[in-house]
């Protein structure tokens, strides 16, 4: 397959500071060059920053390419190279076909212009040709559900409506790369899974996309690959799961895998130890990101030391915002006697179509079955965690809806409906 985007060696630098006010009067700037011929000052030089440096990367042609990174990291900085909005420092950038960009939305729009003439004008910016927009005119407007108030000037528009119309008219523009920052997030929640649909297509139609959110969610329903950026340089590349999860980790601080290799270090006392806690997909891989649709497991590792006790592995886990999902304890008629010294392994299974999407953080404890709580004799809080995504294919909980669920759970109930 052709390679699409070619970058080596990418690099930005920008200057910060100033060496005087950017306006001023001529006595101002007569005064300002005295003093200094007089005082012999000559000002430090201004200091520099790389936004970005030594970027190189490949998208094929038909491929969804996601970045990702934190705010500052240069992520738009990169795209703006690729737009042809500013030049690189050094390094280049090759691009084959015709180039569009979702960068500013709404860019070029005229207030006192109404929504028909502000869809030409703004379709001849994004370099769309007149025949172009009198084809997609119908389903610009439809798709930006203005169609009652296209004759109005856009000035009176609410911004939802202002927004919705440039976010159509960018849609519809279908060059051979499409360049998107950030812009999914406009509408409401049906706007937004029409948008999210169209972009799909987009990737589907054999185009190619260059995608930046803080969206993961919506990185991992549409990317194939993902570039992660870390002040300016690319610090992970491959599939959208991986480098997904990777910037989790690095950003919270917790893995989906942790190992106690030094006794010193594990969680324990004298009957009980922990060793490891894994989370694994139904198979018992280690996997990081899991479909919302699947089963997941954590996976307890634990040796008991001592004879004479019955103990019990329960988990805790907690959502993105902190919230306690479940608390979940095995309850085995095993558990009943008191556990025989050895190494164990217990996997508490998370049923598809029960979370929530976004990212969960497990913890886990070994307990002893007391009244009237249990008794904790090993505990590791929220020592792994893993990331929930929806790829939105109508089959989970979420239906046809592309919406925020709030909730810590997003159970797929069964219904019964009868017609009176």
């Amino acid at each position: 397959m052709a390679t699409a985007i070619r970058t080596e060696g990418l690099s930005k630098q920008y200057q910060i500071g100033q060496l005087r006010p950017a306006y001023g009067t001529l006595r101002d700037t007569i005064v300002h060059g005295v003093h200094r011929l007089r005082t012999g000052h000559v000002h430090e030089p201004r200091e520099k920053i790389w936004a970005l440096h030594d970027v190189s990367f490949e998208a094929e042609e038909g491929q969804v390419l996601g970045v990702i990174g934190a705010n500052g990291a240069g992520k738009s900085t990169l795209l703006k190279i690729l737009s042809r909005i500013t030049a690189p420092t050094t390094g280049r950038a090759e691009i084959r076909g015709r180039v569009g960009s979702l960068l500013e939305v709404g860019t070029g729009f005229h207030p006192e212009l109404t929504g028909r003439e502000n869809i030409y004008l703004n379709g001849s910016i994004l370099g769309m040709r007149r025949t172009e927009i009198n084809r997609a005119f119908d389903e610009i407007v439809e798709f930006s559900g203005v169609e009652k108030f296209i004759d109005t000037p856009v000035k009176r528009y609410s911004s939802g409506m202002y927004v919705r119309l440039a976010f159509s008219v960018a849609a519809h523009f279908e060059p051979e790369v499409m360049i998107v920052d950030e812009v999914l997030a406009v509408g409401d929640a049906e706007f937004q899974r029409r948008s999210l649909g169209r972009m799909e297509r987009f990737g589907e139609s054999g185009r190619t996309v260059v995608f930046v959110s803080h969206n993961l969610r919506g990185i991992l329903q549409l990317c194939d690959q993902v570039i992660l950026l870390e002040d300016g340089k690319v610090t992970a590349n491959g599939p959208a799961a991986d480098v997904v999860s990777q910037y989790e980790q690095k950003t919270l601080g917790m893995g989906s895998e942790i190992v106690w290799n030094d006794l010193a270090t594990a969680p324990a006392n004298a009957f009980v130890r922990l060793q490891s806690i894994r989370v694994v997909d139904e198979d018992g891989a280690p996997v990081s990101v899991a479909d919302v649709r699947r089963p997941v497991g954590i996976e307890v590792s634990f040796a008991v030391l001592l004879p004479g006790r019955a103990v019990v592995p329960k988990i805790k886990l907690h959502d993105q915002h902190g919230v306690l999902c479940f608390n979940a304890m095995d309850v085995s008629p095993r558990w009943h006697d008191p556990t025989p010294p050895g190494e164990y392994v217990a996997t508490a299974w998370i049923p598809g179509n029960f979370l929530n999407e976004g990212r969960h953080a497990a913890g886990v404890e070994i307990v002893k079955l007391d009244i009237p709580k249990p008794d904790p004799q090993a505990s590791a809080y929220e020592a792994v965690a893993f990331h929930v995504y929806d790829p939105a294919e109508g089959d989970s909980a979420r239906g046809l809806f592309s919406g925020q669920w709030k909730g810590a759970v997003r159970p797929l109930l069964e219904w019964t409906t009868e017609e009176r």
